[in-house]
C-alpha cells in the first residue's frame, strides 16, 4: 500500500516473559508504507524538531551504548519504527514511569515492523506508543504536537491504573529480592510469591496484619485505655458527644486541648491547640463529620512526629512542618497561599509529591485554622503578619538518625499493644533525640495502613528503604516466595507430559496445580475445563493457596500472544522446535524463528533449576547453553553423540536401552523403568507416546525425585489418563 504514515495493525500486551524480555512490554504491528524510503537522515528538520520536544533523547544509548547513542543513529538515518521505540520510552520516563527496554524489527512483509517497548502498567504503555507515533509524524510533517499535554495524558493514566507509590515500593523491593509479584486487582492488593508460599499485601496492609487490630487503630479512645495500661504515655482525653460538652470536658483538662474524631486516620478532622469556646465547638463540628464519636483531650506541646514501625521495629520516623504565609498588605490569603505555598515544587496533586497543594475552601481544617485567627481565604493581612494555614498533618522532614533508642522502643511497644505489625505512630515532642516521658511528651495516635510516601520522599532529608523492610518482615532472609514451578512447551506431547508429571508430583506428595489443555487440575482433581488462555491458567494455578508445586502447559502461540505466566521457572520443559505452523499472523514463518519463540521456556529456568530438553531434536538440544541452570536431555535412542561429552560433565542423559529407561551421570548408568512391563507399555500403548515419558521423568529427575518413587508414579499412572 502506498502511503507517507505510520499506521498500527495491531497492538498486544505481553503480560509475562516473552521472546523479547523477561518483564511486560507491549508489542505494536506497525505499517510504515513509502517511509520506508525516507530514512531520518532525509528529512529535512525532522533532526531539529524532535530533539527539541524531546531533549532526554540524548540519554538513550541505543545499540551503541553509549550516552547520544540514538541520536547518532538518527543523524546516519534510522527508521519510524526504531524512532517510534525511543519516543514511546523517552514519554513514559517524562510521565514519572522510568523505563529503558525497546525493540524495534523488520517483518518479512517490506515497511511492516514490530515495536516492543516495556512498560510497568498496560494503558500507559499503549497510549504512549499511539502518542509516539503522533508526535514521529508531526516531526515528519512539520506540524504542531503538545508535549506536555501527552505527558500529561500519561500521567493521569498512571495515576489511575498503576499501583500507588506505597505498594509498588514494596513490590520493587520483592523484584529485587527476586520474589515474584501478581496483582490481584486493578487496586492495589499484591501477591507476593507463588502458591503456598504466597503473601499479600495491600498498601502498608499485609496478610499477617490482624482485623483484630485494626479496627482497635481506628478506635483512638480504646487505643488510648489500651496503651495507658502498659505505661505507654498518652495525652488525658474524653468522648464528648455535643459541641457544649466538649467545652465543658476542655474546661476540666485544662486549655490548650486537641479535638479531633475517633475512628479517622492520616489527620482528617484534627484540631490542635484549641483555646476558647467558638475554636472548640467548631473544632468539635469538624470531627463529627468525620467519624463515630469525638474525643476532646489535652494538648500536648512540641512538634508532631509519625514513627514507621515494621514487624516490632522502627524503620523510619518524620517530623511535620507546618504551613505560614506572610501578608504583603495588598494580597489575599488565598494569594497568598498560591505564592508562597503551593509554588514549593515539593507539592503537587499527584501521589508522587510529598505535599499537597492548598485548596480553598476544600480544605475544612485551613479554613477552621484562618477563621480561629479571624481571617477568611479573601482577607488581606498586614504587611509582615505571619498567619498560621496548616499546623498538622504534613510530614515533611525524615529524622529517622535522629530518634532516641527509647523512642524507638516506645513506639514499637504501642505497635504491638494493639496488635498491628505495621503501624503508624503518631507522637508529639518537643525533642525527639530524647525520651519521651523526661519532656512530657507523648503518643497520640496508633495508625493501621500507614502512608510511606513521607518515607520514600521526604521533602527534607534522606529517604528509607521501607519497602525493603516490609518485604523483610514477610519473607525471611532465604525465602524467595516460590513453589517449583514446571513449564512445558513445544507442538507435541506437551499435554501428557503436564498430566504424568502432575501425577508424579501428587504421588511424591505435593499438592500440585497443573494447567494445560485438559483443563485445571489441583491436585490431580480436575477443577475446571473452560479453556482459558494458558497465561490465565497459569496465573490462577500460582494464586491457589493450596499449591505448593505446578506444572505449567505453555503453547508457541500463547508465548506469543502473552507471554509466560510466571517470571522464572524451576524446570523448562521443551519437547522440540519444529517448523512453524499457523503462526503467519505473528510473522514466525522459519524454524529459526520458533527456536527464538521457544527459547523463552528454557530463558526463564533458575540457576538452581534445571532445562529439560528433547536430544533427538537438534535444535532443541542446542537450547541448553541457554540454561541459566542445569540441563537433563532426553533421547528414544540407546546412545547419543551428545551422550559422552554432557555425562562427563557430571549432567544427566536420559535413554532407552535393552527396552529400559535408562540415566546415565558421569560413568554410571541407572535404570528406572522396565518399558515392557506390563502397566508401563499399556500406558504408552494406549495413552501417551515414548519422549512424552522420557520428558515427564526427565522433569521429575529434575525435581530430585527418587527413581524408585518415579517407577512408582508411573507404573500407577493409567487411571488418570482413563479419565481425563
Amino acid at each position: 500500500m502506498n502511503h507517507k504514515t505510520i499506521k498500527l495493525l495491531r497492538m498486544s500486551y505481553l503480560r509475562g516473559p516473552n521472546l523479547w524480555t523477561y518483564r511486560p512490554a507491549i508489542e505494536a504491528l506497525i505499517d510504515i508504507g513509502d517511509l520506508e524510503d525516507c530514512p531520518s537522515n532525509t528529512l529535512p528538520g525532522f533532526y531539529e524538531r524532535l530533539t527539541a520536544w524531546l531533549p532526554g533523547l540524548v540519554e538513550h544509548h541505543c545499540g551503541i551504548g553509549e550516552r547520544g547513542g540514538f541520536l547518532l543513529r538518527l543523524r546516519e538515518g534510522t527508521w519510524p519504527g526504531h524512532i517510534m521505540e525511543h519516543v514511546a520510552l523517552e514519554l513514559q520516563n517524562l510521565a514519572g514511569m522510568q523505563t529503558g527496554f525497546g525493540k524495534a524489527r523488520s517483518t518479512e512483509v517490506r515497511g511492516v515492523y514490530k515495536v516492543v517497548i516495556r512498560t510497568r502498567q498496560e494503558e500507559v504503555g499503549r497510549q504512549a506508543l499511539l502518542d509516539a507515533r503522533d508526535l514521529v509524524m508531526a516531526a515528519i510533517d512539520d506540524t504542531v504536537f503538545d508535549v506536555a499535554a501527552s505527558v500529561r495524558g500519561l500521567k493521569a493514566l498512571i495515576d489511575r491504573h498503576a499501583l500507588g507509590p506505597s505498594t509498588a515500593s514494596i513490590v520493587d523491593a520483592a523484584t529485587q529480592r527476586k520474589i515474584p509479584s501478581i496483582r490481584l486487582t486493578t487496586g492495589n492488593l499484591v501477591q507476593l510469591g507463588y502458591g503456598s508460599k504466597q503473601r499479600r499485601i495491600w498498601t502498608a496492609e499485609t496478610d499477617k496484619t490482624s482485623a483484630i487490630a485494626e479496627t482497635i487503630s481506628r478506635d483512638k479512645d480504646l487505643t488510648k485505655r489500651l496503651l495507658a495500661a502498659c505505661g505507654v504515655p498518652i495525652p488525658d482525653g474524653q468522648v464528648v458527644g455535643s459541641p457544649a460538652e466538649a467545652w465543658e470536658v476542655a474546661k476540666d483538662i485544662g486549655l490548650p486541648v486537641v479535638v479531633k474524631p475517633s475512628d479517622a486516620n492520616h489527620g482528617r478532622g484534627v484540631s490542635l491547640d484549641l483555646n476558647t469556646q467558638t475554636a472548640v465547638e467548631a473544632a468539635y463540628t469538624l470531627a463529627d463529620a468525620e467519624g463515630s464519636d469525638v474525643i476532646v483531650e489535652r494538648f500536648i506541646r512540641g512538634q508532631e512526629h509519625r514513627v514507621l514501625v515494621v514487624g516490632n521495629r522502627m524503620v523510619a520516623a518524620a517530623r511535620g512542618e507546618q504551613s505560614c504565609i506572610t501578608g504583603d498588605g495588598q494580597s489575599t490569603v488565598m494569594a497568598l497561599i498560591d505564592s508562597q505555598i503551593n509554588t514549593d515544587p515539593r507539592r503537587g496533586e499527584e501521589e508522587e509529591f510529598p505535599l499537597d497543594t492548598i485548596r480553598l475552601p476544600e480544605n475544612s481544617l485551613v479554613m477552621l485554622e484562618l477563621s480561629r485567627q479571624g481571617l477568611t481565604p479573601e482577607s488581606v493581612p498586614a504587611a509582615g503578619q505571619v498567619v498560621l494555614v496548616q499546623r498538622t498533618g504534613v510530614m515533611t522532614h525524615d529524622i529517622t538518625d535522629e530518634v532516641h533508642p527509647e523512642v524507638a522502643e516506645m513506639a514499637a511497644l504501642a505497635a504491638r499493644v494493639v496488635g498491628l505489625d505495621i503501624a503508624g505512630i503518631d507522637l508529639v515532642a518537643s525533642d525527639i533525640s530524647q525520651p519521651l516521658q523526661a519532656q512530657g511528651g507523648a503518643i497520640v495516635e496508633v495508625n493501621a495502613g500507614p502512608g510511606l510516601l513521607m518515607h520514600l520522599k521526604p521533602a527534607v532529608g534522606q529517604p528509607r528503604p521501607v519497602g525493603e523492610a516490609i518485604v523483610e518482615h514477610l519473607f525471611g532472609p532465604r525465602d524467595d516466595g516460590r513453589v517449583p514451578v514446571v513449564g512445558i512447551t513445544g507442538t507435541e506431547h506437551t499435554t501428557p507430559i503436564a498430566l504424568l508429571l502432575g501425577w508424579l508430583m501428587h504421588r511424591a506428595g505435593h499438592a500440585t496445580g497443573v494447567a494445560c489443555s485438559e483443563g485445571m487440575f489441583v491436585q490431580m482433581q480436575r477443577i475446571d475445563s473452560s479453556h482459558p488462555s494458558d497465561w490465565e491458567a497459569g496465573q490462577r494455578i500460582l494464586m491457589n493457596r493450596c499449591v505448593d508445586a505446578a506444572v505449567l502447559e505453555n503453547s508457541p502461540r500463547s508465548i506469543l500472544d502473552e507471554g509466560l505466566s510466571y517470571d522464572r521457572c524451576h524446570v523448562g520443559v521443551v519437547t522440540g522446535v519444529p517448523e512453524p505452523t499457523g503462526l503467519q499472523d505473528h510473522h514466525i514463518l522459519t524454524r529459526e524463528q520458533m527456536r527464538t519463540v521457544l527459547r523463552t521456556q528454557v530463558d526463564v529456568v533458575l540457576p538452581q533449576g534445571c532445562a529439560v530438553l528433547n536430544a533427538d531434536d537438534e535444535v532443541c538440544a542446542g537450547l541448553g547453553e541457554l540454561s541459566d541452570g542445569d540441563v537433563v536431555y532426553y533421547s528414544q535412542a540407546s546412545e547419543h553423540a551428545l551422550q559422552a561429552a554432557h555425562c562427563e560433565a557430571g549432567r544427566r542423559f536420559l535413554l532407552v536401552q535393552n527396552g529400559q529407561v535408562v540415566l546415565w551421570r558421569n560413568q554410571t548408568a541407572t535404570p528406572l523403568l522396565d518399558l515392557t512391563q506390563p502397566v508401563v507399555a499399556r500406558l504408552l500403548t494406549r495413552h501417551l507416546p515414548l519422549p512424552a515419558l522420557l520428558a515427564a521423568v526427565a522433569a521429575a529427575l529434575a525435581l530430585d525425585m527418587s527413581p524408585a518413587l518415579v517407577r512408582a508414579g508411573v507404573e500407577t499412572a493409567e487411571p488418570l489418563f482413563a479419565s481425563a
